[in-house]
């Protein structure tokens, strides 16, 4: 036998792994939490709540979704109804001997089975020969099942302080001896109601009090007439072994061959009408007080000889309705509700809901088609209450925490990629990780001597207009804003999702911020007595990336030397007289697509070896105010090669294009040809493409008549704001 030692490392793997499990369920334990709630409430309205009434109501759906069926057994029903108390002009109790004329007269067509659904415990009130004739009939027919009754008895001894202290007692009813003496069988014809008050269950033993043996189990009333019915040559199912059965109602009375009493006793039958049938007698009239709710009968008018008819029938057949077991029910809806979650946490919004319709519209089919035609009953309702609380409970719990991470970071991404972020239910997307980025580091030149001159209050208002602008820059280019540090802004690009122009997209927010700063400084210079310009730095590069800090603060930011150079080149842009200084990695994605010019190679603070920086030049960033202008352009190359372009802006320093071939690259030179339109006068002049974006591009005048300065000037003077600009542009690319 031999004993396995763990060495250092490979006991510290195998702690590690353990972390990684702990932590990985820890998150699918947080994720599933609201299911796993939902599934604990769902089983305790099972247990303890008012589910199980509602199942019942469930039950009696599914008899009004599958409608009538023809019984199968041959059973008449003779009724004493209201018409015929009016025939035979009498009150009830009717006499014993105009019963047994009845008897006698079914008797006569030889039936399978006579249940008579009265009980006859007292002497009748036309004397002993009343009871003998009855008597006598039974006895001649000798196929009479008599029925008898049980009513518990709640005796109340004596009350103290308001507290009633007694016994409950069993009252029996049973037929007198002189009438029952010649039955086939009596037997127990009491129905038991479910708790809100409907029948749905038939007796097929019950216990029978005995002074002398206590108890004793005797078939009930339908089961009884079932027993005869087969001794008599009927095909049956045996009956079930149980005490109790589930009716499978056939449907209300009219469901049955039925005949009024009064014509029985009149004579006024069909010839061989009762022949080899199981025949009930029973009051239908409501006077009688022998009526419940069924599922047929919601309204709790349906006869109880009525459900004797259904429950013989069943008997007969060997259909009852078979319910799945209450564990299985239970089990099956704490699954769902905990389904209903996993879908609302899995699939978006539209997808989940449409999946959680589909699981409740199959749940409602499928249990249809299993009582339809299995007759088996499934417990629907805790199932779906199960689902729609897992889905419901998670779909409000998604929309709270994302509402709350919205708030919590709205500062860092633009709305388009906030809206993905918080559906990560996973957090996958802001965990740490190594990822390539492109970093953006802009400051105010010059913003300490600034605020010097201003109070709080105005230094307040300048950054919160300026950070407002330049944030809504780094959104549109796709930027995520890691922090502001005073008058400064990091952003992130490639992260925290995929962005394959993640370089080119950050010199565009840079050249924007330029163009952006333009108008703003306007605004301020008067207050300050100075213009406002900004540096920014940018480098590329590989960097930790995710939601970073300690346990009480933890904010999306990303750590790593790529980060320290790019804060260090934005802070030598003022050295070398330049806006815009990307890193030599940064150029080697942006190469060809903008105009830039190497400044130096140097070794910034914190770096021993030297990189390569680069100046985004001049011409590619707008000096000048523009204006919208939509226009048609004639642009011809220098290769001979002619287009036709639109203008959506203008400016004292060149266009900006919709249009241009895409063959047409950055640096090439062209002739311009302008119809005045709105500008009042035409514009020739020669230019070159300083910029590409898709179909735009950014033209700059290189020759222009100086008398058309003057002329554009004015007409951007005219006051055309971005909003106008942005509207131009977008009708000129529909066009």
């Amino acid at each position: 036998m031999s004993e396995t030692v763990w060495s250092g490392g490979q006991r510290w793997l195998r702690v590690a792994a353990m972390g990684r499990l702990g932590a990985r369920l820890s998150r699918l334990l947080r994720q599933y939490l609201v299911g796993i709630a939902a599934a604990a409430v769902t089983l305790g309205l099972i247990l303890f709540g008012p589910v199980e009434r509602w199942e019942l109501l469930w039950f009696d759906q599914l008899f009004e979704l599958r409608g009538m069926r023809p019984p199968t057994a041959p059973i008449v029903i003779v009724t004493i109804d209201e018409s015929s108390f009016q025939e035979l002009n009498i009150q009830w109790p009717f006499p014993r001997a105009l019963h047994g004329k009845v008897i006698d007269r079914i008797a006569a067509d030889r039936p399978l089975a006579i249940g008579i659904d009265v009980v006859f415990d007292s002497e009748s009130r036309f004397g002993p020969e009343d009871d003998a004739a009855l008597s006598a009939a039974i006895a001649r027919a000798g196929n009479v099942v008599l029925g008898m009754a049980i009513a518990r008895d709640a005796q109340v001894l004596y009350s103290i302080g308001g507290k009633e202290r007694g016994a409950a007692r069993e009252v029996v009813s049973m037929p007198l001896p002189i009438i029952r003496e010649g039955a086939a069988a009596v037997a127990l014809i009491n129905v038991e109601p479910d708790p809100d008050s409907h029948v749905r269950r038939a007796p097929v033993r019950q216990q029978v009090p005995d002074p002398m043996k206590g108890y004793e189990w005797w078939l009930a009333f339908d089961a009884q007439l079932h027993r005869l019915a087969t001794a008599k040559g009927l095909r049956t199912r045996p009956l079930p072994t149980g005490p109790e059965i589930l009716v499978n109602f056939r449907g209300p009375l009219a469901a049955f061959e039925r005949i009024p009493y009064y014509r029985v006793v009149a004579n006024e039958v069909p010839e061989s009408l009762f022949r080899d049938k199981i025949v009930l007698i029973g009051s239908t009239s409501e006077v009688m007080h022998d009526v419940f709710a069924t599922a047929f009968a919601r309204a709790g008018d349906m006869p109880g000889v009525a459900i004797h008819a259904n429950a013989v029938d069943t008997f007969v057949r060997g259909d009852p309705v078979r319910e799945v077991p209450r564990l299985a029910s239970t089990i099956l809806a704490v699954a769902a509700a905990l389904v209903g979650s996993v879908v609302a946490v899995r699939l978006r919004a539209a997808r989940a809901l449409a999946v959680t319709a589909l699981l409740l519209a199959a749940g409602i089919a499928i249990a249809y088609v299993a009582f339809a035609r299995a007759d088996v009953w499934l417990r629907g309702v805790a199932v779906t209450f199960g689902l729609v609380l897992g889905y419901g409970a998670t779909v409000v719990e998604n929309f709270v925490r994302e509402q709350r991470e919205k708030q919590r970071l709205s500062r860092f991404f633009s709305p388009d990629v906030l809206r993905v972020v918080v559906r990560d239910r996973d957090g996958r997307s802001l965990r740490p990780r190594r990822r390539l980025v492109t970093v953006l580091f802009s400051d105010i030149r010059g913003f300490t001597t600034i605020s010097e001159r201003l109070p709080p209050e105005q230094v307040d208002e300048m950054l919160r207009e300026y950070l407002t602008v330049m944030t809504e820059v780094v959104f549109r280019h796709g930027g995520t804003v890691d922090k502001y540090i005073g008058d400064g802004i990091m952003a992130l690009y490639n992260a925290p999702y995929e962005d394959a122009a993640h370089a080119l997209n950050a010199v565009r927010t840079a050249l924007e911020f330029q163009e952006r700063a333009i108008p703003f400084s306007a605004r301020w210079e008067a207050k300050l007595g100075t213009p406002i310009r900004c540096g920014v730095g940018i480098n590329s590069g590989e960097a930790v990336v995710g939601s970073l800090g300690s346990r009480q603060r933890n904010e999306y930011t990303s750590v790593g030397d790529t980060i320290n150079l790019a804060a260090r080149l934005e802070s030598v842009t003022k050295d070398y007289g330049v806006p815009i200084i990307v890193s030599e990695f940064t150029y080697e994605y942006v190469k060809g697509q903008l105009p830039t010019r190497e400044l130096d190679t140097v070794t910034v603070k914190g770096k021993s070896q030297p990189v390569k920086i680069y100046g985004v030049m001049p011409s590619s960033t707008r000096r000048h105010p523009r204006a919208a202008l939509d226009a048609a352009v004639q642009l011809a190359a220098a290769d001979g090669q002619t287009c036709r372009a639109r203008a959506f802006d203008i400016s004292e320093g060149g266009l900006g294009l919709v249009d241009v071939p895409d063959e047409w690259p950055v640096g090439s030179k062209v002739e311009i040809r302008l119809d005045g339109g709105e500008v009042g006068r035409r514009i020739v002049a020669k230019g070159m493409i300083v910029s590409r974006r898709g179909e735009k591009a950014g033209v700059q005048f290189t020759a222009l008549d100086p008398g058309l300065t003057p002329v554009i000037a004015e007409y951007v003077a005219r006051g055309r704001n971005r909003d106008e600009i942005d509207e131009a542009e977008a009708g000129a690319g529909r066009r």
